[in-house]
């Protein structure tokens, strides 16, 4: 008994350690991208699919790592205002509508950080400020 204790003891201590040992940005990632899980979720998941596969020919898939380079804060626009018409992502055409999402920004930038650092990209985080400052640029 007092084994299993002291061994307790010891991986919370090792867990500890290794938690105090990241730095602040790699906290803060960490929090927008586990956040931006959940918003995923519960708001694209059902047509962009778990492994941001899309949906065949009628939903894009959030796969397309050339196109998420640089692309945030676009993305932001059409989280705010939605997408309807044609767009091309990794050569492949779609049409359809992807309505506007009532998220806050914080919830924008969490779902932006997951989506960019998810299925293959690797983009970073992208915060609270930078998405406000990029839906003053949207233009509907």
């Amino acid at each position: 008994m007092k084994g299993k204790i002291i061994g307790g003891i010891c991986l919370l201590v090792f867990f500890a350690m290794i938690y105090s040992c990241q730095s602040d940005s790699s906290i803060e990632y960490s929090r927008y991208y586990s956040a931006g899980a959940v918003v995923y979720q519960s708001h694209c998941q059902n047509c962009h699919g778990d492994k941001g596969q899309g949906l065949n020919g009628l939903i894009p898939p959030l796969t397309d790592t050339v196109l998420f380079k640089g692309y945030n804060n676009k993305l932001a626009c059409q989280l705010k205002n939605g997408i309807s018409g044609k767009i091309s992502v990794g050569g492949r055409n779609f049409e359809g509508t992807m309505p506007a999402l009532d998220l806050s920004p914080i919830e924008m930038a969490q779902v932006i950080t997951y989506i960019t650092n998810s299925f293959g990209n690797k983009q970073g985080i992208f915060t609270d400020d930078q998405v406000q400052n990029a839906l003053k640029n949207c233009s509907k």
